[in-house]
C-alpha cells in the first residue's frame, strides 16, 4: 500500500535505502484528475509491488465501465509479459492479463484507496448506470396533509374535459457549458467525456422527450446554444418557445417552453434584476414570466401565470437575492392580477440558491418574513454561520426601485406589448398596476399569494433530505416548483384576502434522490444525467 501510495504522488521507493527518485520521466498526460504513464516505467519501478486496484485501461471509449486490475488478478510478484502487440485491444467485459503489452498505457487513478475493500474513501464512485425516479401520486393535497399513494413506474396521463384541464411543469437547470468550464473544480470527479456538450446535449434532449412536459422551465441556457441547437431541437417537438438572456457578460438565461397543443400565448414579460441607477442591484440575473391560455373547450377557463428564474448564487448577499425575489414577485402579481381583483393561477420554478427551511424559502412559502436583525448571510440557508456578517438594513431596498414591502409595484408602468403564438398582431397590453400608498419603515415583507412547494424536500420513511443538484462540493436543494394553492387551502393563511380564481391541485410529481443515491452513479453530472442538477417534474390540475 505504501508503495502504491508513493506511485500515486509520482515517485517509487528505491530498492536499497530509503530515498525516493521519480517513477514517471516522461510528461505525464492528464485525465481529469488522473494520469497515464508506459507501462514499461511503472513495471521497471513497481516490479515487485502490490498494485492496489486503481489500474484501468484507458484505450476503450470511455462511456463503458473501465476493466479494474485489483489484488484478486495479480500476486504479489506477478509480472506481466512484455512481448505481445502493442496497444492490444480488448472489451472491458472480456479482459485478459495477456493483453498488457510493453507499451500499453496504465491508468493511475486519483483515489485515495482504502486498504480493507479497495474502495475509495472519497465520494467518487465506479458504479455506472442509471437510478429509476418513480412517480409519486398525491391523494390529499390539503398542504399539512399531503400523502403519497404510491411509487409506481407509470406516468399519469393528464386528461381535459369540460370541467378539468391537466398539464405537466418541468423545472430544470441544464448547466451552462461556459459555466461549467469556468467552474471545472466542481466536476473534478467527473471524467471528461461526460462534460462535453456535444456529449450532453443528447442527453437533455432526451430527458425532454421522455419526461414529455407540457411546459418546460429551463435555467442557465446558453444563448448560442439555444440559437442553434436547444431551440430548433424543441420547436420540432411542438414546443413555442421564449428566451430571456443575463444583462451581462455571461451569456446565458433562462427560457419557458410550452406545448402549442396545450396553450396559446398572451403576454411576455422578462425581468431584469440589474439596475445601473441602484449600486445593491448590480448582478445580472434575470427571470420570465408568461401568460398562457388553456386550449380547452370552456370559454370561461383561467389563464395561468408561469414563471422562471435564476436567482444570484453568493451566499453571503441575501439582501440581494430577497431583492430580486421581491421584483420577480411584483411582476408575477402585475402579470397575473385580473379586472375583478383576483389572481390566476401561478406556477413560479427556478432555481433560487436557497435551501428548504432558509428565510428566503419560509418567504416564499408563507407569504410573510421579518428579517430584522437577520444576518446577510442567513437568509438563503446556504452557509451556516454568520460570523462577521452584517444585518440586513431596513428597508432592504431603496424607495426608487418602485416596490413596495408587499412585493408589489407602487407606481404605474409603461404599458407593455403583447405578443400572440404566431407574432403577427401586435397589440398593446394594458395592465392593472397594483396602487399602493407610501408606508413606512417596516421589516416586514409581505406577497399576496398562497404558494406551495411540489416537494416535501424529505424522504418521509427516512427524513433524509432530497437533494436537487450534486458536485464535488456538494449536494443540496436549490431547485423548486411553487404553485397557487386550491382555494380551499388559502383560508386563514397570509395572502387569503386576494381570492385566487380556480387554483391548482397537485396530481403528482417526479420522486427527487438522496445524496447517497447519486454517488452511486458517481454524482451529477454522469453518463445519464448531464446536468449538476436534477429536472422537478410536476402534474396539475386545473378545475373549471
Amino acid at each position: 500500500m505504501e508503495a502504491w501510495r508513493c506511485v500515486r504522488r509520482g515517485y517509487g521507493r528505491c530498492v536499497v535505502g530509503r530515498g525516493r527518485y521519480p517513477t514517471f520521466p516522461h510528461h505525464l498526460k492528464s485525465l481529469g484528475r488522473d494520469w497515464t504513464t508506459p507501462w514499461e516505467n511503472l513495471q521497471r519501478c513497481c516490479w515487485n509491488r502490490h498494485i492496489s486496484s486503481c489500474m484501468r485501461w484507458p484505450g476503450h471509449y470511455s462511456r463503458a465501465p473501465y476493466p479494474y486490475f485489483s489484488s484478486r488478478h495479480f500476486s504479489l510478484n506477478w509480472r506481466p509479459p512484455c512481448l505481445f502487440e502493442s496497444r492490444t485491444q480488448f472489451q472491458y467485459y472480456n479482459w485478459r492479463s495477456d493483453n498488457l503489452s510493453q507499451t500499453s498505457l496504465i491508468h493511475l487513478s486519483s483515489y485515495v484507496m482504502s486498504s480493507e475493500g479497495d474502495e475509495p474513501s472519497s465520494k467518487r464512485r465506479k458504479h455506472q448506470g442509471m437510478i429509476k425516479r418513480n412517480w409519486e401520486y398525491i391523494c390529499s393535497h390539503n398542504k399539512e396533509k399531503t400523502k403519497i399513494l404510491g411509487e409506481k413506474n407509470v406516468d399519469p396521463k393528464c386528461e381535459d374535459s369540460e370541467d378539468k384541464f391537466d398539464f405537466s411543469v418541468m423545472s430544470y437547470n441544464i448547466l451552462s457549458q461556459d459555466l461549467l468550464e469556468d467552474n471545472s473544480h466542481l466536476y473534478r470527479h467527473c471524467r471528461r467525456p461526460v462534460l462535453h456538450w456535444s456529449f450532453r446535449f443528447p442527453n437533455i434532449l432526451k430527458e425532454i422527450k421522455h419526461f414529455d412536459a407540457d411546459v418546460l422551465c429551463l435555467q442557465e441556457v446558453q444563448e448560442d446554444h439555444y440559437g442553434t441547437e436547444i431551440r430548433p431541437s424543441l420547436e420540432s417537438l411542438g414546443y413555442h418557445c421564449e428566451y430571456k438572456m443575463r444583462t451581462g457578460k455571461k451569456p446565458d438565461g433562462c427560457a419557458i417552453c410550452f406545448k402549442h397543443s396545450k396553450f396559446s400565448l398572451l403576454s411576455v414579460n422578462p425581468v431584469e434584476f440589474y439596475r445601473p441607477d441602484i449600486p445593491l442591484l448590480d448582478r445580472d440575473n434575470v427571470g420570465l414570466v408568461l401568460l398562457l391560455q388553456p386550449k380547452i373547450p370552456c370559454a370561461a377557463s383561467p389563464a395561468i401565470c408561469v414563471a422562471n428564474t435564476h436567482l444570484l448564487y453568493n451566499p453571503r448577499r441575501g439582501d440581494i437575492k430577497l431583492t430580486q425575489l421581491a421584483m420577480l414577485l411584483a411582476e408575477i402579481s402585475s402579470v397575473a392580477h385580473q379586472k375583478d381583483g383576483s389572481f390566476c393561477p401561478i406556477v413560479m420554478c427556478g432555481d433560487f440558491n436557497s435551501v428548504p427551511g432558509s428565510p428566503l424559502y419560509s418567504f416564499i412559502k408563507e407569504g410573510k418574513l421579518n428579517y430584522e436583525g437577520l444576518a446577510i448571510g442567513k437568509v438563503s440557508g446556504q452557509e451556516q454561520s454568520s460570523r462577521g456578517q452584517r444585518i440586513l438594513s431596513i428597508p432592504i431596498w431603496p424607495p426608487n426601485l418602485g416596490i413596495s414591502q408587499n412585493c408589489v409595484y407602487e407606481v404605474q408602468q409603461v404599458p407593455k406589448v403583447e405578443k400572440t403564438d404566431n407574432n403577427l398582431a401586435q397589440t398593446e397590453l394594458k395592465k392593472t398596476e397594483v396602487l399602493v400608498t407610501a408606508e413606512k419603515l417596516s421589516s416586514n415583507l409581505q406577497h399576496h399569494f398562497s404558494l406551495s412547494s411540489v416537494y416535501s424536500h424529505y424522504f418521509p420513511d427516512t427524513g433524509i433530505p432530497e437533494v436537487t443538484t450534486c458536485h464535488s462540493r456538494s449536494a443540496i436543494t436549490v431547485d423548486y416548483i411553487f404553485y397557487s394553492a386550491e382555494k380551499e387551502d388559502i383560508t386563514g393563511l397570509p395572502g387569503a384576502e386576494v381570492a385566487l380564481v380556480g387554483g391548482l391541485k397537485l396530481l403528482a410529481r417526479l420522486s427527487l434522490l438522496t445524496e447517497q443515491d447519486l454517488w452511486t452513479v458517481n454524482g451529477l453530472p454522469n453518463e445519464n444525467n448531464s446536468s449538476d442538477h436534477l429536472p422537478l417534474l410536476a402534474k396539475f390540475r386545473l378545475e373549471l
